[in-house]
Parts: structure tokens; sequence; C-alpha cells
């Protein structure tokens, strides 16, 4: 007998929305939810914060002259990884997710699931003719050529509980004010410069980009070819 594939997910628009009620309903859905709860995508733009990973290291939070991390709230998180800026002009989408029933015939796995994810960063990226790449041992996506290789544009940061739910997610900057990064060592990483899409000469609207990934993570976490149009509600 064929196994049923799980319900496509939901895609949320959340608007402009705070951190810190977003990040306390992405704990609420998934306490509340049971095997049967279709997985969603939220997408959300936010006011200016920076967020700590469960092992940051808050030294990484830089001071001094010209540097006014003051200004910006820190909220300590459950997420993984060190502290990261999340800001107006960038798509974040939080991916709550059951692994356990997300890949046909068994579970997905974390390394996958992170997999995925990536790829489908880099996807859209090609999209806006930019050539993306992972880097070993440091989760996100950074330019793959030209003057600014290495420079980074796409950040990833999950909680999987044990019992196999995730949430938080991805943030690719696309037309932001990038000083606040580097007020910061971004994912931990002394001088690592942080880009958008309009430093690299794509302006793009905002809503299509959200669009796109978020199409683009439906399509790979669903195995998918080509990727269908899903539902999106507006909340």
């Amino acid at each position: 007998m064929q196994a049923t594939r799980p319900a496509m997910p939901i895609i949320r628009e959340l608007g402009r929305a705070d951190y810190e009620p977003t990040f306390a309903a992405m704990r609420a859905f998934t306490d509340a939810r049971t095997p049967d709860t279709v997985d969603e995508l939220w997408i959300v733009e936010h006011p200016p914060v920076f967020t700590l990973g469960l092992g940051a290291d808050r030294g990484h939070l830089l001071a001094g002259p010209g540097i006014p991390t003051h200004q910006i709230p820190v909220v300590q998180t459950d997420r993984g990884g060190e502290v990261t800026y999340h800001g107006p002009g960038q798509v974040v989408i939080y991916l709550l997710m059951d692994l356990r029933r997300n890949k046909p015939g068994g579970k997905l796995y974390a390394r996958q699931f992170v997999a995925k994810i990536e790829q489908a960063v880099i996807d859209v990226l090609a999209a806006y003719n930019l050539d993306g790449e992972r880097v070993a041992g440091a989760p996100g996506i950074y330019i793959a050529q030209g003057p600014l290789k290495g420079a980074k544009i796409a950040a990833l940061g999950l909680k999987v509980r044990g019992n196999g739910c995730t949430y938080h997610g991805v943030s690719l900057n696309v037309a932001m004010d990038l000083a606040p990064f580097s007020w910061i060592n971004p994912c931990g990483y002394s001088g690592l410069a942080t880009v958008d899409m309009r430093t690299m000469g794509v302006e793009a609207p905002l809503a299509d980009v959200q669009h796109a990934l978020a199409q683009a993570l439906v399509g790979h976490l669903a195995n998918l070819d080509p990727v269908q149009p899903q539902e999106v509600v507006s909340k």
C-alpha cells in the first residue's frame, strides 16, 4: 500500500511583526501541535533585533565608539547558532515542520532538512542571477564569486525538538541597512562580511523574494518538481 503524502505546508504571511511575540507564537504552535497538525511556513519581516542562539557568546555583541548596539534589542532564543541580526528589508521564513513525516516513505533527518533549506536559498539567488554556495562548517549561504566572494547573504538557525518538530528558520538579506551586522561578529565569525541582494546589484521587491523563497522551500521539502502554488494565509 502506498504511503499517504503529508498535507502540503500552509504558508502564512505575518507582515512586519516584533520578534519576541513571534518567537513565543512559534513555541506555542509547536507545543500544541499533534501528529495531524499541518506544517506551516511563516513569512515575516522584523523590526531591528539581535538574536542569540543557545550557545551564543555575548562577546560577539561588539562594543565601542560608533557601535550603538544598545539601540537594538537583544533576545535570547533556543535556536542553534550564535548572534545574528534581523531587520527591515530581510526575508525571514520560519519552518514549523514535523520531520518524522515530511519525507515520502519516512522521516527527514536534520542534516537533510538543513541541506534542503540551503538549496532553496541557492535556487532563489540563481533566479536573480546570483551565485550562492555553502561553506563547510558554517551554516548559511555565501556569495560564490566576484569581489564579494565569501560574504554571507543568508543565515540559518533551527530548533529541532526530540519529537522531530522544528521551528525558527532562515533569513535572506534583500535590501537592508547592513550597518548593524558590523556591530556584531555575525554567527560568531569576526570580520565576516555580510551583504544583501541590493549590494550585489539586484533590486527586487521584498514580497517577490519572500514568495519565491517560500515556494522554493515547499518544493524542496516536499520533493516536488516543479513547485506548485500553495495556500497563502495572512495572519
